[in-house]
């Protein structure tokens, strides 16, 4: 099968079922250390995330989970916990991974929107948090429109330079909104403020594989589509320029001027609005269709087959995948040998 994927001169891809990776990667993330529930929960999101087309959050991120649960930076067995700071309630996760507590948020957050009309809810000392757009989908599909922002942890994470400079400054810091949209689901808008999000270049760099142009500079600010430039001095650009530094700089000021120290990636805020205060979900739905399809009826330009909603493509992608992933074979073999290596070491 074909995938769509920024990785350029990939090489040969493997077609995995996704059955197949979800029971693999689980086996993984129990033999490292994780609960059988958070190695599930993180292996099915990755495993989505591939079929969904974003292949920087995709499979390959067990490789980095895996190395980062090794050397201590995130804590295998940590568990998210609701927690009361300041009179303000909060998630913890631990230190662990990121997605069993972005779960743990959404559930908290839209718990309360739904209460109060609007809720507010930081994320703390957590590791990845997988891709942000299965989040705020999920509180969209009820009823809540969602934004989630992270930054913080400059110190330790500098990926992008800042626009005009050559020097990597700024982590990636991403931003996610979600709304309920219309008769095809959500919209769903979920971007790095880099040009490219870190995971991509990873992803490049375990496929033995390059970047599109205009994306990297190397550690004297040239142009770079090599990976290896990136872990040798080299930074992102900034996306849209002055837009995306704008962006990343405001992420940064919520995520540690706000909400103070880092504890292991970043922190991140959650904002939940229940649509439903506003207008009947038949209402909005209705008129934000209308909206849509004048969107999609727009004729394409020259390169463009048709004119996409944020969050179609990926929906569609994963129809279209129909449970199978499509893994750079360079990238599968070493999911498969880091399986082989922690199943001997419990033997």
């Amino acid at each position: 099968m074909t995938t769509q994927s920024k990785l350029q001169s990939v090489g040969a891809r493997v077609d995995v079922n996704e059955a197949q990776a979800v029971a693999l990667l689980g086996d993984i993330f129990t033999n490292s250390g994780c609960t059988s529930d958070t190695a599930r929960m993180i292996a099915e999101h990755l495993a989505d995330a591939s079929l969904s087309g974003v292949e920087s959050h995709g499979l390959m991120r067990v490789l980095q989970y895996v190395e980062q649960f090794e050397t201590g930076y995130m804590a295998a067995g940590a568990l998210p916990k609701v927690t009361q700071e300041n009179g303000f309630t909060e998630v913890d996760g631990g230190g662990g991974s990121g997605i069993p507590a972005m779960h743990l948020a959404v559930e908290t957050v839209v718990k309360t929107a739904k209460s109060a009309g609007i809720a507010a809810l930081p994320v703390r000392n957590v590791g990845h948090t997988g891709r942000l757009g299965a989040f705020v989908q999920d509180a969209a599909q009820q009823g809540c429109m969602m934004f989630i922002i992270g930054g913080g942890n400059r110190q330790i994470w500098r990926q992008v330079a800042p626009y005009g400079g050559r020097k990597a400054l700024l982590p990636t810091n991403p931003w996610a909104v979600g709304f309920p949209g219309g008769d095809q689901g959500p919209v769903v808008l979920d971007f790095a403020t880099s040009k490219i999000a870190g995971g991509w270049i990873y992803a490049a760099q375990s496929a033995g594989a390059h970047l599109p142009e205009g994306k990297l500079i190397d550690k004297d600010g040239n142009p770079s589509t090599d990976p290896a430039d990136y872990f040798t001095g080299g930074a992102i650009l900034p996306a849209g320029g002055p837009k995306g530094y704008g962006l990343s700089v405001m992420a940064e000021m919520i995520g540690e001027a706000l909400l103070g120290p880092v504890a292991t990636e970043c922190n991140w805020l959650m904002i939940a609005l229940d649509t439903t205060r506003y207008r009947q979900p038949h209402a909005m739905q209705s008129v934000a269709e209308e909206v849509l399809a004048e969107l999609r009826d727009c004729p394409p330009s020259p390169g463009f087959d048709k004119v996409q909603v944020p969050g179609e493509r990926e929906r569609a992608l994963k129809k279209a995948a129909d449970g199978k992933i499509a893994v750079p074979k360079a990238t599968w073999d070493q999911i498969e040998t880091l399986a082989r290596r922690l199943q001997e070491a419990r033997i």
